[in-house]
């Protein structure tokens, strides 16, 4: 290779929301290559299905968009592809463009629940396109998507200082001391849970519970200035019990130094200490704990703070995009990756 490594990067980049975006792991990717000094260009899968869709008709344009990333390909000539969250992308234009690029590398990276249908169908759609699939679920389960020639491999929700760029620990004034916000359909499981910490915690502190009874959903802009005046949060999976897996939420939470409450059951204790990242077994303990930290606040200050500077120490959108393009091209690890001993081959 010549020159600095060259990335193609394939996601949903949200071109059309007009800046409405969301803080999505693909564009702290986007950014850890920019920091590694390596040329990086993008392709918004979406985006360009739309965009060259004639007549509107989204099939037609999906079938162009592929065509498109091939001659993307064929004139950035990437060293690594890494491909999102792209339903538009078929593996006959990743079949083309290894064809151009025979020694190109590739890899899916999914950041989805491993039990959702969606998530294995997509990973099991690039078993045998790509030479690699990364995502932020860790153990056994990874196996199943093991084509005999490629590797599973666990990947951590990235941070970025240019995004998670405040740090509320140092702060003492907050227009609401906790707040959560999801999107969530009447049969998810963490509608009861949550409606059992409403009338344990409303009325001992200010909670805004965004995307529930009627408040709206936050997006954009929006959220980064919740994300901003808020004391503490929660970070409530769907489910909880996969290993090491949470949403990229807690990279919004912990990387904004806003205390965050994390179930212990997912054993992310791996990586955060007590100090660093406040743990919960049960509905009883998270009620005891965040009345604790309420009335506690230089302690709680002191756990967001140094939380947020652990989570960008260790998963910084830099950091991990390293740790990807190293097991993608083979290499020796530059670094001790905290989480290397989930890969899977």
């Amino acid at each position: 290779m010549t020159g600095p490594l060259r990335i193609l990067l394939v996601d949903n980049l949200m071109i059309r929301r007009y800046g409405n975006l969301r803080m999505g792991p693909g564009r702290k990717l986007m950014c850890g290559a920019i920091r590694n000094n390596w040329r990086l260009c993008e392709f918004s899968d979406r985006d360009m299905a739309r965009l060259l869709a004639p007549l509107g008709i989204r099939a037609w344009g999906g079938r162009i968009a592929n065509e498109k990333l091939v001659l993307t390909a064929r004139n950035f000539r990437p060293d690594v592809v890494l491909i999102g969250h792209c339903d538009y992308i078929q593996n006959w234009a990743l079949e083309r463009i290894r064809e151009i690029l025979p020694s190109v590398r590739m890899a899916h990276f999914n950041v989805d629940p491993i039990y959702w249908t969606h998530m294995q169908d997509q990973c099991k759609a690039r078993m045998e396109s790509c030479d690699g699939i990364f995502v932020t679920t860790a153990g056994e389960p990874l196996k199943q998507w093991l084509s005999g020639k490629n590797f599973v491999a666990y990947m951590p929700n990235p941070s970025d200082p240019s995004m998670e760029n405040q740090d509320n620990g140092a702060k003492t004034t907050f227009a609401r001391d906790a707040f959560y916000a999801c999107n969530p359909n009447p049969v998810d499981p963490r509608v009861a849970f949550i409606a059992d910490m409403r009338k344990r915690l409303d009325g001992k502190m200010n909670i805004d519970w965004f995307g529930l009874d009627g408040k709206p959903t936050i997006w954009g802009a929006a959220y980064e200035e919740v994300l901003a005046t808020s004391k503490m949060s929660f970070n409530f999976n769907r489910r909880e019990g996969d290993l090491w897996y949470s949403s990229d939420r807690i990279a919004h939470l912990m990387g904004y130094g806003i205390l965050t409450f994390q179930s212990a059951r997912n054993d992310l204790q791996r990586f955060f200490a007590e100090k660093e990242l406040v743990f919960f077994d049960g509905a009883d303990d998270l009620v005891e704990k965040v009345l604790w930290y309420q009335a506690h606040d230089a302690e709680r200050a002191a756990v967001a703070s140094a939380g947020r500077s652990k989570y960008h120490a260790i998963f910084n959108g830099a950091r991990v995009l390293r740790f990807m393009v190293e097991t993608l091209l083979g290499e020796p690890y530059s670094e001790d990756y905290e989480w290397a001993t989930e890969v899977y081959r």
